[in-house]
């Protein structure tokens, strides 16, 4: 499995990729694997402010649907255009075309996100 070490994660296996006061922010490849062949993705909040760990959306694969959680809080402000009709990027580009959302930040603090070797540690790589 991959873990981008410029990325970071969270306990709930989203990732974020912060570049200067915007982020992009999907699901790691080990959550996407886990959740098997994804089918939908459903993100409504575009323009709204979202708490740090709040459902931002949901992702629907064969079997189940898992909530998305903010790992910051951030104002969502553009759904990748490419899931709506490949949502199956998300399981064969999780950290590249696959991404969800990308969001403006509140703050940059990061305090409670994992690096790539912490997020390894925690889901047993």
């Amino acid at each position: 499995m991959n873990f981008p070490a410029e990325l970071k994660y969270t306990k709930d296996h989203e990732w974020i990729k912060i570049e200067d006061n915007d982020a992009y922010i999907g699901i790691t490849e080990f959550a996407q694997r886990e959740l098997g062949d994804i089918v939908y993705i459903d993100i409504t909040a575009i323009g709204k402010e979202i708490e740090k760990d709040a459902v931002f959306g949901t992702v629907e694969a064969v079997k189940t649907v898992s909530d998305l959680f903010m790992p910051v809080t951030a104002t969502i402000t553009k759904l990748n255009p490419l899931l709506d009709k490949q949502p199956e990027l998300v399981n064969t580009d999780p950290y590249g075309d696959g991404w969800m959302v990308k969001v403006t930040l509140k703050n940059t603090d990061v305090d409670g996100l994992l690096s790539a070797e912490d997020y390894k540690s925690l889901i047993g790589v």
